[in-house]
């Protein structure tokens, strides 16, 4: 879609954290504390930093696992426990001991083969979650599902046959469910009713052209989406109608996602760029801030 003359524009050059992530995703800021966390997939690993006291703050939980998303769980401290999607479902994390119990699993035949991604906790205190081929599996292939998982019952498949689904939002309002699946440049929107959970109405809500893949997102209170995409140095701000209106440049290729963290401040994280050259390998999988003059919309909680 063609930039306007009120396209906006904001660039960043320093990182606020060289974490060298191999596969950075998952930013989630927790307010109460003025925190981030966020993880790298690849490393099997949930990295938490305050933000009051900066980077020298950092502290790095090791799992055996790929943990890919975490949320809050409705009625705990999300300073003692976290939901994570893990590889083979739902867990609910020991922040304390690092240790994980799982409460539903994805019950797949090729099991192996899958691991979760990314995902996000509904109105309704849902989680939905997206599988997708393992790494170390060759090219992912069109066996990954969007998954619903409701109070730790068995997990629901509501839609199959994809190969990266990325990221889950929800307008301010709550009446509309965002989905991106990344492989296909696309990003849906459905119908969300509040009263029961249900979706209707499927259609395309933004169609990415370029040489890269939209990843993670997340949605300010003005309805705006701020996309990562993956492949091209950059966060897209697109607008409630679709249009895109805005981007934050990032000096490394691989921006994966994104969250508000307060004071209209946005957190950008990244995968490292091992082929690349100059300042995007050297920055690949660290962590950026940047003034945008925005806020995120409230997280939900997932009921156990």
């Amino acid at each position: 879609m063609a930039e306007g003359q009120n396209f906006q524009q904001w660039h960043v050059s320093e990182p606020y954290l060289e974490t060298h992530c191999s596969l950075g995703e998952g930013p989630f800021y927790e307010p109460a504390t003025h925190t981030l966390r966020f993880v790298d997939i690849i490393k099997k690993q949930l990295h938490t930093v305050s933000l009051t006291e900066g980077p020298s703050s950092l502290k790095t939980l090791q799992f055996d696992e790929s943990v890919t998303v975490t949320a809050d769980i409705d009625g705990r401290d999300p300073q003692d426990s976290l939901l994570i999607g893990a590889k083979q479902g739902l867990a609910v994390l020991d922040r304390k001991t690092g240790k994980y119990d799982y409460v539903t699993k994805f019950g797949e035949a090729k099991g192996e083969r899958i691991r979760s991604n990314d995902g996000a906790v509904d109105p309704n205190g849902r989680f939905w979650l997206g599988t997708m081929t393992d790494f170390g599996l060759g090219p992912f292939q069109p066996e990954g599902s969007l998954y619903r998982f409701s109070h730790a019952t068995a997990a629901t498949s509501t839609r199959s046959g994809l190969t990266i689904p990325n990221s889950v939002g929800f307008s301010p309002d709550g009446r509309t469910m965002y989905f991106t699946h990344s492989s296909a440049r696309e990003v849906f929107a459905w119908d969300y009713n509040p009263a029961d959970g249900s979706v209707s109405n499927e259609r395309v809500f933004y169609r990415h052209v370029g040489p890269g893949e939209p990843d993670g997102f997340r949605v300010d209170t003005e309805g705006n989406l701020w996309h990562a995409v993956y492949g091209e140095s950059r966060v897209l701000k697109i607008s409630p109608a679709g249009e895109l209106v805005g981007e934050v440049r990032i000096p490394t290729r691989n921006a994966t996602c994104c969250d508000f963290v307060g004071g209209g401040e946005l957190a950008i994280t990244t995968a490292g760029d091992d082929e690349g050259e100059g300042e995007s390998k050297r920055l690949g999988g660290a962590v950026f801030r940047v003034q945008v003059g925005a806020e995120g919309t409230p997280r939900f909680a997932y009921r156990l």
